[in-house]
């Protein structure tokens, strides 16, 4: 055998890292082009945004909307921080239908994954992203995103992501606090899916079997290339009391499912963030019997079609 075939890193079901440094990433490798979808109307285009990181983010817009300003929705997708994209079949077909029943101006990320980019490079391409976002607020500013510029409401911007990507959202909002946006813009709400957060010590009715959190321990090692543990408050944010407490947003939704492994720290998000003393309105949401993200390989089923209106609600409340 090729000492350079031997796998040094298995993370099933997604990626094989072997010796040589190549990734075989097993899942969530098509890619579809933006253009004109046919079945919702919804026009996208994709923009390049860091040309030294070749970071860019792919833009949504319905097709027939009125020239008014609408939401703006800066979207992250999943992928436990290692596969998919802003450009597969997945997450395209999702922000298509999405856009088309909110009518906003969505900005979906395509942030550098690991393990070629370690966290917190998915972070730091996403806080670019949303810096970009805010740039478009002042009349001449930005690139000339007219979508951006002419289009959106910067009172009504609205940060997402599901799994992996509702971390990130929650990261990239809290680091706001430090790093103001560009024009005085700020995030009017917060909508995390199926969120990504893990802890050392199990949370409610978590696994507790040992082999089975030291597995999602590594893994969180793995993404982060070693440089971080479990009780980094990225992963764990109860760590951090005054993140949740000054959250800078007026309204959080938390969707979870009864069948995840982190409905409970989801639902603790929730419960924390309403006893922290933040003075804005949470919303916890809750599907039965059904599994991580499962509205991604389901979409047209009747539960996925529920939870889709509930984002859309959230999104279209003023």
């Amino acid at each position: 055998m090729d000492p350079d075939s031997e796998v040094v890193f298995d993370f099933p079901p997604f990626l094989r890292l072997y010796k040589n440094g190549s990734v075989h990433r097993l899942v969530g490798n098509d890619y579809i082009p933006a253009g004109i979808d046919p079945s919702t109307g919804v026009v996208s285009k994709d923009v390049l945004i860091d040309p030294s990181t070749v970071l860019s983010a792919r833009l949504y817009l319905r097709g027939r909307s009125a020239s008014t300003r609408r939401p703006i929705l800066v979207y992250c997708h999943g992928g436990a921080f290692v596969i998919e994209s802003a450009f597969s079949p997945t997450y395209h077909t999702f922000l298509n239908n999405l856009v088309a029943q909110t009518d906003v101006v969505a900005v979906s990320i395509e942030y550098r994954r690991a393990p070629e980019h370690p966290l917190p490079a998915a972070y730091d391409d996403a806080f670019t992203v949303l810096r970009w976002v805010a740039s478009h607020a002042e009349a001449g500013g930005g690139s000339g995103q007219t979508w951006l510029a002419e289009r959106g409401d910067f009172g009504r911007l609205f940060l997402a992501g599901d799994s992996a990507g509702g971390n990130i959202a929650h990261n990239i909002l809290v680091r706001t606090r430090a790093e103001p946006l560009e024009n005085e813009v700020k995030v009017a709400g917060l909508l995390l899916i199926h969120p990504f957060f893990w802890g050392k010590e199990a949370v409610g009715s978590e696994p507790t079997d040992p082999v089975f959190r030291q597995w999602l321990e590594t893994t969180w090692g793995f993404v982060c290339g070693w440089s971080a543990g479990i009780e980094d408050p990225r992963v764990d944010p109860f760590r951090d009391e005054a993140a949740l407490r000054e959250l800078p947003c007026r309204r959080v939704l938390v969707s979870i499912t009864e069948m995840d492994w982190f409905r409970e720290r989801g639902k603790e998000y929730y419960e924390r963030l309403r006893a922290s003393g933040w003075e804005g309105e949470a919303e916890l949401v809750e599907t039965a019997e059904e599994e991580h993200v499962y509205f991604l390989s389901k979409p047209k089923c009747d539960k996925a079609l529920a939870e889709m209106a509930r984002f859309v609600a959230f999104i279209a409340r003023d």
